[in-house]
């Protein structure tokens, strides 16, 4: 399955993110989980036990899923934070 945008949406500036030391498109205003998505990055973070891939889950803060380190900040949850230019994000997945 390629990974893709929806076609029609109003978006913000596009910026560049990198993730994992790759540069992505990114738009302003979205979350970082909705960038990776469309970057076809579904595997974010690791299960402490077991190391099994985790993705996004709950989509909303609710659960930690999909926390990676975003700017060296450690346990950050990517659906309900923004990107912004120069965001650096390093997922353990």
């Amino acid at each position: 399955m390629k990974a893709q945008r929806i076609n029609g949406i109003e978006r913000g500036e596009p910026i560049t993110i990198t993730v994992n030391g790759k540069e992505i498109q990114a738009y302003a205003g979205e979350s970082i989980a909705a960038a990776l998505l469309a970057a076809g990055q579904r595997n974010i973070h690791q299960s402490v036990k077991g190391g099994a891939p985790r993705g996004y889950f709950c989509g909303m803060g609710m659960c930690f899923d999909c926390v990676a380190t975003v700017d060296g900040i450690p346990n950050v949850r990517t659906c309900v934070t923004q990107v912004h230019p120069g965001c650096i994000v390093e997922t353990s997945s």
